[in-house]
């Protein structure tokens, strides 16, 4: 078990030093990818696990951003202007939003597969159209000046290396949080689930409240990087609730490993840094490239690039008469 435990200790024991081996400019450029990598975690625990494949993850991920800055910005009625109160409803409002649309999408149809996922492209479209066209929440500028979290020192998250070690912190805890549920009963039941929905009914589960309780789970750490990137980047627009950052969360996950966290995790961090690389290097082409990646990992690496190395046993198996 301690061998399968290494590729992981190692990324994180390399991603604390970061701070001894870059600039402010580089810490804070990975604080941001950080980030990313929650929101593709965040993906990944819900697609592993329940085979649910969101199309409109950024819901989540948007609901956060947005319940922060409102909340930091104090432009909520009777709610202090906090941010660390801010972030607190990020999570809140992703688990909220994520336990609604479950509820919404599971309870009486009771929609899997494609269906699941087409009616997840068409929130997200609405959402973001909402967001557009809602001048209380900015409109189709958005929300600026988002106040930073204030960290201990007399500092805050708008220092890069404050900035970058917060995000590391809830980073990790994130990723310890969804392995803790993964590697739970509630773990097995949503395998169980993924694998033999019908079978899971028989021995007297409630599928529907299972799933949707896994989406709600899911849509809280998203919520967490959505209120992170507000906090990290200082505003909040429709675009971080629509279809294209879904679709990018969707591609991180798929090409490090849409079923390990761990691996979905670096492939959020390798794909968002290659991307920043090649748009300066080959300039526009680089949604092509990007394309051409995502469909050959797809063809040729069904379980992502990264799924092998960082994928551990699971403490309960299913059995199968």
């Amino acid at each position: 078990m301690m061998v399968r435990l290494l590729p992981t200790i190692a990324v994180w024991a390399v991603l604390a030093a970061l701070p001894l081996l870059l600039g402010q400019w580089e810490l804070a450029m990975f604080g941001q990818l950080l980030i990313y990598g929650i929101a593709a975690i965040s993906l990944a625990f819900i697609w592993g696990q329940g085979g649910l494949v969101s199309f409109g993850q950024a819901l989540f991920f948007g609901a956060g951003a947005y319940a922060m800055s409102l909340t930091a910005k104090g432009m909520l009625p009777g709610v202090p202007a906090s941010p660390w109160l801010g972030l607190l409803l990020a999570i809140a409002a992703g688990t909220l939003s994520g336990g609604l649309i479950g509820a919404a999408l599971f309870f009486g149809r009771g929609l899997r597969t494609a269906y699941f996922g087409i009616i997840t492209i068409a929130a997200a479209v609405i959402a973001e159209r909402v967001a557009t066209n809602w001048r209380y929440i900015g409109g189709f500028n958005g929300l600026l000046d988002v106040p930073p979290l204030p960290l201990p020192g007399g500092i805050d998250s708008a220092d890069p290396l404050g900035g970058f070690l917060l995000v590391l912190v809830f980073a990790l805890l994130a990723f310890l949080f969804l392995l803790a549920v993964e590697r739970s009963p509630f773990g097995t039941v949503l395998r169980g689930i993924r694998c033999d929905e019908r079978r899971i009914m028989s021995l007297g589960y409630f599928v529907p409240l299972w799933k949707m309780m896994a989406l709600a789970i899911s849509g809280g750490v998203a919520g967490l990087a959505g209120g992170l990137f507000a906090t990290q980047f200082s505003f909040v627009s429709p675009a971080v609730i629509g279809l294209a950052l879904s679709t990018e969360i969707l591609i991180w996950a798929a090409v490090g490993g849409k079923s390990v966290l761990m691996a979905a995790f670096i492939g959020a961090i390798v794909v968002k840094y290659m991307e920043g690389y090649l748009s300066e290097t080959i300039g526009n082409y680089w949604l092509l490239v990007t394309g051409i990646v995502f469909i050959a990992v797809v063809v040729l690496f069904p379980q992502g690039l990264l799924g092998r190395l960082f994928k551990l046993p699971q403490p309960y198996r299913l059995r199968r008469e």
